[in-house]
């Protein structure tokens, strides 16, 4: 078993307030992102499906062009290669998972 706690995981900056924690197992990845207020995540894609839970704050995230605003427990599936960007209203806690593993989240 490995055992972690978020507390004891480093964040890395990944753009203006946006920073990100991740764990990673063989076959997929856990982030954990913390975004301060007005942080935009800007356009992209990747191979990746990916899980999208709103833990905590007002978050508008726009996938394949369709955007919403998500509401906490909000919980959103991203098709793979699937463009999508979001922007926090309000500082937000984000909880991602992805499958197959992320290798470019790996410290």
């Amino acid at each position: 078993m490995q055992l972690y706690n978020w507390k004891d995981i480093a964040q890395k900056e990944m753009a203006p307030g946006i920073r990100l924690q991740a764990v990673h197992g063989e076959h997929m990845s856990l982030a954990h992102w913390n975004f301060e207020p007005d942080a935009d995540l800007p356009e992209h894609s990747h191979p990746h499906e990916q899980i999208a839970i709103l833990q905590e704050g007002r978050f508008v995230l726009t996938v394949g062009g369709e955007s919403r605003e998500l509401s906490p427990g909000d919980v959103v599936v991203i098709p793979p290669h699937v463009p999508h960007s979001g922007r926090s209203i309000t500082a937000a806690r984000v909880i991602d998972v992805f499958s197959p593993v992320r290798e470019d989240m790996r410290d």
